[in-house]
């Protein structure tokens, strides 16, 4: 049990949080040197301009980072997705990136990433229960 001279507080605080995020980020620059983190977003509109289709994450550290990709339904295995990730790959290769990270769960399209290059490198399992949460990566070649 921790030092009973602590006081834990749960819930959104801003100035606790900045202290953190700025303590985190001196020790990293301390190994590693600066560095930063840019947004990405990319969307599919059909004709009628319509999203049909995206995504967004951003880059850091090397790698940019798929957070969410989506397609409407009448997209899917149509070839949209396939498109998107070529286009984010493009994106990620012009930002000096050396790869792209994703998760997805296996009730979504892990299949259809794997087909596309990305290798599975972690699984979470009951994530939400009864299912799986993975975790994938393409590394860029040169």
């Amino acid at each position: 049990m921790p030092d009973s001279t602590y006081r834990f507080t749960l819930g959104a605080d801003p100035q606790a949080r900045e202290v953190i995020q700025s303590g985190l980020q001196a020790f990293n620059i301390e190994q590693i040197g600066p560095y930063s983190y840019q947004g990405f977003e990319l969307y599919a509109h059909d004709d009628t301009g319509q999203v049909v289709g995206g995504m967004f994450g951003y880059s850091g550290m090397g790698w940019l980072y798929i957070d969410y990709l989506w397609l409407h339904a009448t997209q899917r295995s149509a070839g949209l997705g396939t498109h998107l990730l070529a286009l984010a790959e493009e994106e990620a290769r012009s930002r000096g990136c050396i790869g792209l990270f994703l998760y997805t769960y296996n009730f979504q399209a892990p299949d259809f990433y794997q087909k596309q290059g990305y290798q599975l490198m972690g699984v979470l399992e009951d994530c939400p229960p009864g299912y799986q949460r993975l975790y994938l990566k393409k590394r860029l070649a040169n």
